[in-house]
């Protein structure tokens, strides 16, 4: 039987990636990396991972919690050094 990490092992996304998809979407970390791939590798899934991982900067930020905000800041960081042939506007 495969665990989380198995699985999240699968994807093309980081851990903390798919917790941003995961928490954004209100879903199961395990789902969440079904869609992760699923977006990852689609067309226009990228940038979409990316605008999901800013909205929860967003949310972090209005909330007031400056510690999840710096640590989304440090992932978004990450996904767009990995995934540097998309545009990081909009």
């Amino acid at each position: 039987m495969l665990g989380l990490h198995d699985i999240i092992g699968m994807c093309e996304c980081t851990e903390e990636e798919i917790r941003a998809v995961a928490m954004h979407e209100n879903i199961p970390d395990a789902i969440a990396t079904e869609l992760a791939e699923y977006l990852i590798t689609s067309e226009d899934g990228v940038p979409k991972i990316r605008k999901i991982i800013v909205e929860d900067i967003r949310i972090a930020k209005r909330a007031g919690n400056t510690e999840k905000e710096m640590q989304l800041n440090e992932v978004l960081k990450h996904f767009i050094a990995t995934h540097p042939e998309y545009p990081t506007t909009g």
